[in-house]
This record gives structure tokens, sequence and C-alpha cells, in this order.
């Protein structure tokens, strides 16, 4: 059985055709029977979790060099088994077959807070920022994340498999954030990383939050620094102890992972100044660090480079106001060509629905400057890197999750649209929108 993915208007609605090999009615029969067996049986459900499908694309991008013309990605058991031209991938027999113009691997959100914070502004759904103190690294992603939200649902639309999400920016440490698929109805099921990086946040959005308080830039990162001290003592006396163990304390014991370099800090940091105070408190105490937002860092290219430090930039579609009053759409290009790495994310919107789409700030970074791989790997293989998943997800290679998503045309075209979204070996989407 195979599907046709292609633009609309082109050539109509999805249909069933047969597969180029002439296995469709064979394939056909197999699932026939397939369904009946499952039914006699009792099974839970009428067709296999993760099916064995093929995805043909006219234009095939790998993201692990070029693009493959009239490409083949075979998924199985959740996988990918194989990727290449049509002309050395046999497609076996049974195997469903998806068609497209263009195929990608599924699209990764660098930053978001999708899933604590819900599509509306009902109280009851925004846990991305707990305001009863600006410093709380304890707090647990997972502890709020809804795998149901329907803005997760929404976000898978648009081709968004990976999500890094969690706690936001607005407190000094607001707390930790996660990796999941956009999938499930459980977090069992969408989990990929409990415990990814701790949201720090420096500047003055901290004391809007707080009614005033912590105050200026200083006191802020004074107030970052004394937890770090503190926690640095709290790990010396834990070692050090021959007799019971001190008591836990949670808030200590976080920080204690940030400082043995088991989890980086997410920094969000706007201003030139507040991103150089975030590179020096990295080296004082020698702690990993992502710069967040980063709307001022092409003033300071030279001083990330050298520093080491990846960058997941503001959409480029963010409002210039505020701290981001100097942002520009050049800044990707910029990181770019200073070899400085970076992605980019879709943050967290006040506004209905409550969160961008990184698909169309993308395109908008691709509009000012960045090539075309360049604006995919943004949101893809060098997504995964920065967020240490590049051995699951970013890219089509062997072995790794066969998150694909199918396009009807160019990706970055405001004309196009996803028409297929696999998670996993899974379909989820065979409508284009």
């Amino acid at each position: 059985m195979s599907i046709s993915l292609t633009r609309p208007f082109l050539r109509g609605r999805l249909r069933a055709r047969a597969t180029r090999d002439g296995h469709a009615a064979g394939t056909l029969v197999r699932e026939v029977l397939a369904v009946l067996s499952l039914a006699c049986t009792g099974a839970p459900g009428v067709l296999p979790v993760h099916a064995q499908i093929a995805v043909r694309g006219d234009v095939v991008h790998t993201m692990e060099g070029e693009a493959i013309g009239n490409g083949v990605v075979l998924l199985r058991d959740g996988r990918i088994e194989a990727v290449g031209p049509a002309s050395a991938v046999r497609i076996p027999d049974g195997f469903r077959v998806i068609e497209g113009a263009v195929v990608t691997p599924g699209l990764i959100d660098a930053h978001s807070v999708a899933g604590l914070s819900g599509r509306y502004n009902y109280w009851h759904e925004q846990d991305q920022l707990d305001k009863s103190d600006p410093i709380q690294p304890e707090l647990r992603a997972i502890d709020a994340y809804n795998p149901r939200e329907e803005l997760i649902t929404w976000l898978r639309g648009f081709g968004i498999t990976t999500l890094h999400t969690g706690h936001g920016p607005g407190a000094i440490v607001s707390g930790q954030t996660m990796i999941v698929k956009t999938r499930g109805e459980t977090l069992r099921e969408a989990l990929v990383d409990s415990v990814a990086m701790f949201a720090v946040t420096l500047g003055p959005s901290v004391a809007r939050t707080f009614d005033g308080k912590p105050g200026t830039r200083s006191r802020g990162a004074a107030m970052l620094r004394q937890a770090l001290i503190e926690a640095r003592e709290y790990r010396t006396r834990h070692a050090q102890s021959d007799t019971a163990a001190p008591a836990i304390d949670l808030r200590k014991e976080a920080f204690v992972r940030l400082l043995e370099g088991e989890i980086p800090a997410l920094v969000t940091a706007q201003h030139a100044t507040e991103i150089m105070t975030a590179l020096r408190l990295a080296d004082e105490f020698g702690i990993r660090i992502i710069l967040d937002g980063a709307s001022e860092s092409y003033l300071l290219l030279d001083e990330i480079r050298e520093a080491g430090i990846p960058v997941i930039i503001h959409p480029p579609l963010s409002r210039a106001t505020g701290e981001q009053v100097n942002m520009t759409f050049e800044t990707p290009l910029l990181l770019r060509r200073a070899g400085i790495p970076f992605a980019l994310q879709s943050g967290f919107e006040a506004y209905v629905p409550k969160t961008r789409v990184v698909l169309f700030e993308a395109a908008v970074a691709a509009a000012y400057g960045l090539a075309f791989d360049e604006a995919l790997a943004s949101i893809t293989i060098d997504a995964a890197r920065i967020l240490g998943i590049d051995d699951r997800v970013g890219s089509l290679r062997v072995g790794k999750d066969g998150d694909v998503v199918v396009f009807d045309g160019d990706p970055f075209e405001y004309a196009s649209h996803v028409c297929a979204v696999l998670i996993e070996g899974e379909l989820f989407s065979e409508t284009c929108r």
C-alpha cells in the first residue's frame, strides 16, 4: 500500500496507489489477514505500534551529507534500517510506502515550555515559572509536564518530533528542563531525558517577575554566585563526613550536579552585559553553560567562540522590545560565520497559542542569509548536538530513531505543507496541513 503525500493542488487529496514494484495487492492481503488475526486472538490493537514503513521522497535531506534525489528511508521496529537512493535501497515486501516531495529528519525545538505551559491562559496550566522563590533548581519538569496538552499535538503537526521543554526564563533559577518526543499519553511514552539542563535567567526580567527583587543585574548575579558557593561547601561536607551523612538538601543537591558537570545550565541572557556575566560564572565555577536568547550575542562573537559555548538563539520573529530591543534577524548568520554552534527555538509566548513554531523561525533565518542546509540543521542535527541527543535524532542515519517528516514542497516555503509525521516508526499524521 502506497500513500502519495504531494502538493494537494497539484495531485489532489491523499490517495492509495500501487507501489512501483507492484506489491500493493499482496501487501493489502497481508494487512487484512493481520487485522483478522488480531481480532480473533483478542489482541488490544489492530495494527502493530511500529509498522514497517518505507518513506520515498523526490528529495531526502539526511543531514548526514548531500541531499539524496529520489531517496528512500526504510523504518523497521522504530529505527532507521536503510537510507539511500531508490536505485540502491530495495523496499521489502510488506512495507507500507509513503511518498512526498521532500523528506527530512524529525524537527527539534531546542527550547520551549510547551507541556508545562498550556495553550490558554488558565492559571492551572501555567507551570513553567513558579513565583514563590527566585532560586529553585530542585523543581522537576517531569512533575509538571502534560503529554496530552494540545500544544504538543499542534507542534507535532508542523513536523516537530522532539521537544526540549521545562521551566522557563524569568527566575534566577526556575527549575529543570527535560527532553521529550511529541507523542504519547503518558510521560513514560514521551520521555527522552528527565533532566536536561537547569533554567537560569540573568537580567532585569527577574526583578519584573518578583516585584522588584532581587533588583539589579549585579544583585541577581550575586545571589546565583552565593547559591553555587553554598552548594560547593555542601558537597565538601558530604565528601568529608565520616559519620552519618548530613541531611539532604534538594536545592543544593541539584546545584552539585551542575558543579560536577553532570548537567549544564541554560542561561537566558539577552544583553551583552548579561552574556559576559554568564561567561564569567562559567569560568569561575567550572560549569557548563549554553546561552539562551542571546539577542546581543553578535557583539561578543569572539568571546563566545573562545569560551566554546553554544547558543540557542531567540526566535527570529521575537518582538524587538524590552531586553530584545537590539535583536537582529541576522544573528544566526553572524554566529554561523563566527563558527559558533547554534540552534533555533520557539521560546515562550504569553499570548495564545503560547508558542512559536521552529519551522517558521528557521525559514526566517534562511531568508536573512543562512543557506537552506544551515537553516534546516539549526532545527535538526545542530539542535540535537547541543542537546546531547544526536546519537538518536537529528539526522536520517541507520540505527537512529525513525523520526521522519514528509513535505509536499520546500519546507521553508509558505505554500508548503507537512503531510506526514513519523516518530520512532509510528505514523501520526497523513494529512497535509
